[in-house]
């Protein structure tokens, strides 16, 4: 199973349109960039989870060659807005080999997802229920979606397990809590999941997953191989910024402390941050499995 992260920012991508903020203002000087975050597999199936507004930037990036399924994990814009351009390959093919792309997402993310897209179905897209629980039918490759939480707005949230050749990944999306199936689902061998903030937020608007949040789900879930963080965003306050009144800037409810000196484990404000921070947590969380803070265009054998 080999694996490209597409995206592994947040709903607007990084650095974000206009802000200041001693983040972007990083992000900027080190010229790296988060477009939303999308997934891409090539196992029994060419897999696309999620298809954001980036879509088309991340194709060319990173060579992608086509996509036989397209699971969406919920109803929100940044994870299916880019599926209208999926509409040019369908263009660009001979009619006689053309299939509608089989397409999955839960009946109550279909209900916003049709609204708006509606005429890409039966001739680009070929609409597909994905159920809780429920292995997706139709697939060589084995994908069972497991409800997770992200809000009153997301009702139709899933995350996804996907099994091939052995190996076992499982990617929980946007989410504050795993609806009470963080035993349920099972080990996997990799754990893509989210990371909107470092620490967790005094008041969690967004409903999405801090770091500070994931590590007692990291644990039940207890991967065997690796963790990857994504949905990475700009939301954590940095101390001294004077961008930290802004909207998206919520003071963190208890900072997360390194367990030894009780002191606050720095902000990150790009990637090297990030991945010295998540290192030196779960090494001090006594969290065995490495990690890794994915970036646009990693791509990694599983």
């Amino acid at each position: 199973m080999r694996l490209t992260f597409l995206g592994t920012g947040s709903a607007w991508s990084l650095p974000e349109l206009g802000c200041d903020c001693f983040i972007c203002r990083q992000m900027h000087k080190n010229k790296e960039i988060r477009l939303r975050t999308s997934l891409y597999l090539e196992c029994g199936e060419r897999i696309l989870i999620d298809c954001g507004p980036d879509i088309v930037r991340q194709w060319w990036t990173n060579g992608l060659t086509g996509v036989d399924v397209v699971l969406l994990t919920h109803e929100h814009g940044d994870h299916y807005l880019g599926l209208d351009e999926l509409v040019a390959l369908r263009r660009s093919s001979d009619p006689k080999d053309w299939s509608p792309i089989s397409t999955y997402a839960t009946a109550a993310a279909w209900e916003t997802i049709e609204l708006r897209f509606g005429y890409l179905l039966e001739r680009t897209l070929a609409k597909k229920l994905a159920t809780a629980g429920e292995p997706l039918s139709g697939l060589r490759t084995k994908v069972m979606p497991f409800k997770t939480y992200h809000g009153p707005m997301a009702k139709g949230s899933v995350g996804y397990i996907i099994e091939d050749g052995g190996k076992r990944l499982m990617y929980t999306s946007d989410l504050l809590h795993a609806e009470d199936q963080e035993k349920e689902v099972g080990r996997p061998d990799v754990l893509v999941i989210q990371s909107h903030w470092l620490n967790e937020p005094e008041f969690n608007r967004p409903s999405l997953l801090s770091l500070q949040r994931a590590l007692p789900m990291i644990r039940a879930w207890d991967p065997d191989e690796k963790v990857f963080l994504v949905h990475i965003s700009d939301a954590d306050q940095v101390p001294g910024d004077p961008a930290n009144d802004c909207l998206k800037k919520i003071p963190p409810a208890a900072p997360l402390k390194d367990p030894r000196t009780g002191i606050p484990y720095p902000v990150p404000t790009c990637q090297a941050d990030w991945q010295e921070v998540a290192e030196r947590v779960f090494r001090d969380n006594d969290i065995h499995v490495p990690v890794q803070v994915a970036y646009d265009g990693l791509t990694v054998e599983i």
